[in-house]
C-alpha cells in the first residue's frame, strides 16, 4: 500500500489568480541548494513577483525570492537567482508550443513540500482585462454579502 505524502504549503501566489485566468496546472520539482531548502523550511520564500521562462529547452523560474539562511554564511546563494524547474522534456515541449501559439504565459502558483521534496505548482495562464478583474471582484462581493445575509437569518 503506497504511503500518502503530506503536503505543507510554503508560498501562495494570490496575485496570479487575480491577474490571470489559469488554464492548466503542472507540478514541478525545483533545483535548490541546501541552505535554500533550510530557508524554505522556515517559510522564507516569496513568489509574488516571480514568473516562469523557457530558455534553451529548460524551464526556469525568475524573481522567486528565497531569503538567505541566517546560519548559512558562505554557502548562501543569491536570493533572486534563476532556478531550474524539473519537468519531463515532453511537458516542456507542449508548454513551449502553447506559449508560442496562443500568447499565453506561465506563472508560479504555489510552493510546497510534498514529503521531503520542494514542489512548485505552475500554471499556464491568459491575462485578464480590467473588466474581467472588476467582474471577479463583484462576484466575490455578492458571495460575501449572501453569506452574511444567510448567517444573520440563521441566528
Amino acid at each position: 500500500m503506497p504511503e500518502k505524502k503530506s503536503v505543507k504549503l510554503i508560498a501562495n501566489n494570490k496575485k496570479a489568480y487575480h491577474d490571470y485566468f489559469i488554464l492548466e496546472k503542472y507540478e514541478t520539482g525545483i533545483e535548490l541548494f541546501g541552505t535554500e531548502v533550510k530557508s524554505i523550511r522556515q517559510g522564507h520564500c516569496s513568489i509574488k513577483e516571480a514568473y516562469v521562462e523557457i530558455r534553451n529547452g529548460e524551464v526556469r523560474v525568475e524573481g522567486m525570492n528565497i531569503s538567505p539562511y541566517e546560519k548559512g554564511n558562505i554557502f548562501n546563494r543569491d536570493p533572486l537567482r534563476s532556478r531550474k524547474l524539473l519537468m519531463h522534456k515532453s511537458e516542456i515541449l507542449k508548454l513551449m508550443q502553447k506559449v508560442r501559439e496562443k500568447g499565453l504565459t506561465i506563472v508560479p502558483l504555489q510552493v510546497y513540500f510534498k514529503g521531503s521534496l520542494v514542489k512548485v505548482e505552475i500554471g499556464l495562464a491568459r491575462g485578464k482585462k480590467l473588466y474581467d478583474k472588476r467582474a471577479d471582484i463583484q462576484k466575490k462581493d455578492m458571495k460575501r454579502e449572501a453569506e452574511r445575509d444567510f448567517k444573520i437569518r440563521n441566528l
